[in-house]
């Protein structure tokens, strides 16, 4: 079979091609060049790119085998995540490749404002020599305010405390108990402004964090106070900090993002109380392999039909060790639960019963759905648009969880509801050392088969002899059954049979059968590995 393609637009570091392997045709492409690049995408399966190339609704509408696009950094920008949703394509970054390189260029920043280093070596490399015009200030004993306490937050707040500084925080998001794990005092940000005496802004730009340092904020700080923003141009009112620092409001800035990159005709640049760089904040050799290796492991997660943790358009983040051996299962039993189906399926409900239940499992309910689609749909079905899938159709869609399991330590259930009225169940849970998938329940019948490829479900009335028939004419047709169980709810009642065949059964094998039983359901279902 041809390998997948993955398309690299832009230069990334050797480590991202090993990280990818000897498993796909890896090609170039100049992702600036339009045209060059929206005809490379017409077979591409994954494009890894940076900041310069632009993947819209065009390029995704070029590359009708895209699966994946990554972008080996933080921002996603230059990608439009809708369409890529709406056209099945997982979008991925790297999200924490660049944090302690961000942290760090903000303390570099401080320690510039505090001792006026860019300012002293310009000075000197012109020929003077003085040193009484960059008297600065320690950082020891001053407090320092940072507006955002996530992890690039946490990072600076560490590093800050190991200067003797004192750390508050505005972060309406983070709790108390978290902020006195980090020896952090949480304050209004008013109140923050007003006491500090170095300023950290660390928040997502959105519309109500846009501008969100201005003119009323430049007027609650000292005098004496410094502001720093490495994280999103446009967080701090440019024309207001002009402002602010042109009037001596406040004592400098330092800035490493702005409104409009690069800023040719920003007043800042003839201010000789900020210090500005350009947008270096993940510009390290160990921030851009790190994204460019966390990048190519998503690219082989994806390809390889897995979920990926740092998929930006997919719900789960991070999954718990704990709770990945079951993502496999729950998409086997959503193919079991689909293959039960006999007509349209108006509501499904995942259940999550057991040790794993507290946990993040967010992502058992994507492979559930992944799982039922992949049975149901023509079109290629991801962890991306299985829940688009369900709206699309009209398919209510819910996750309930249960600490408490009476049978087994984990039980994973999808149970649901046709417009015909009828219901279906399915359960399966992992036993043992090597956490063998296993079915342990279906449509109320407790049975504890070895999920296997090619599965035979029978519903009949039970009697003597019944196995036998069907044994006979499997027997006949030589297919070998490697496994049986049934179940029954009382004895002369309704019986299950389920059974694990070594090959797949005809159709006009499986209509005989039912008519030799008189079996009000006999279903051979197909389980495909996730």
């Amino acid at each position: 079979m041809a390998k997948p393609i993955v398309l690299i637009a832009e230069e990334l570091s050797p480590a991202t091609v090993e990280a990818l392997g000897p498993d796909f045709d890896i090609r170039s492409v100049d992702g600036t060049d339009r045209p060059a690049l929206l005809a490379a995408l017409a077979d591409a399966h994954a494009i890894l790119i940076r900041s310069a190339t632009t993947v819209d609704a065009e390029a995704i509408a070029a590359a009708k085998q895209l699966k994946v696009i990554a972008r080996a950094g933080v921002g996603l920008d230059n990608v439009d995540i809708k369409s890529a949703t709406e056209a099945g394509v997982m979008v991925v970054n790297a999200p924490t490749s660049n944090i302690i390189s961000a942290a760090e260029l903000t303390v570099g920043h401080i320690l510039s404002l505090a001792r006026h280093i860019p300012a002293a070596h310009a000075s000197l490399a012109a020929g003077t020599w003085k040193r009484s015009a960059y008297t600065g200030v320690e950082l020891f004993e001053k407090t320092v305010g940072i507006i955002g306490l996530g992890r690039i937050g946490a990072l600076i707040t560490a590093r800050l405390q190991a200067f003797g500084m004192t750390v508050v925080a505005y972060d309406p998001y983070v709790t108390s108990a978290r902020a006195q794990q980090l020896g952090v005092t949480l304050l209004t940000l008013d109140e923050l402004l007003a006491q500090s005496d170095f300023i950290s802004i660390h928040m997502p730009k959105t519309p109500e964090t846009t501008g969100m340092i201005s003119t009323d904020q430049f007027a609650l700080m000292k005098p004496s106070a410094f502001i720093v923003n490495v994280a999103r141009g446009g967080l701090i009112d440019e024309a207001a900090l002009f402002t602010a620092l042109k009037s001596k409001r406040i004592a400098g800035a330092g800035l490493d993002v702005f409104v409009s990159e690069p800023p040719t005709d920003s007043p800042l640049l003839g201010l000789d109380n900020v210090v500005l760089t350009p947008h270096l904040g993940a510009s390290t050799d160990e921030a851009q392999e790190k994204a460019g290796v966390s990048v190519a492991r998503s690219v082989r997660l994806a390809l390889d039909g897995e979920l990926v943790p740092d998929a930006v358009n997919v719900a789960g983040g991070v999954i718990d060790p704990q709770v990945r051996p079951g993502i496999p299962l729950m998409e086997k039993l959503g193919q079991v639960f689909s293959g039960l189906a006999d007509s349209p399926i108006t509501s499904v409900d995942v259940e999550v019963r057991g040790e794993i239940a507290d946990l993040g499992v967010d992502v058992l309910k994507l492979a559930a759905l992944k799982g039922i689609f992949s049975n149901i749909v023509s079109e290629s079905v991801s962890y991306v648009n299985a829940p688009l899938l369900a709206e699309a159709r009209g398919v209510s869609v819910r996750l309930l969880t249960d600490a408490t399991s009476d049978e087994y330590r984990n039980l994973l259930t999808i149970r649901g509801a046709l417009s015909d009225g009828s219901q279906i169940s399915v359960s399966g849970t992992l036993t043992g050392t090597r956490q063998t998938q296993k079915i342990v329940e279906i449509n109320g019948y407790d049975v504890e088969v070895p999920i296997a490829e090619h599965l035979i479900v029978m519903v009949y009335t039970d009697r003597p002899g019944i196995v036998a028939v069907y044994g006979k004419e499997f027997g006949e047709a030589s297919i070998n059954i490697a496994g049986m169980q049934i179940a029954r709810q009382s004895a002369g009642g309704q019986a299950l049979s389920v059974l694990t065949v070594d090959s797949p059964v005809p159709d006009e094998l499986l209509a005989k059968v039912a008519s030799a039983i008189d079996a009000s359901l006999l279903r051979e279902i197909d389980i495909v590995e996730p």
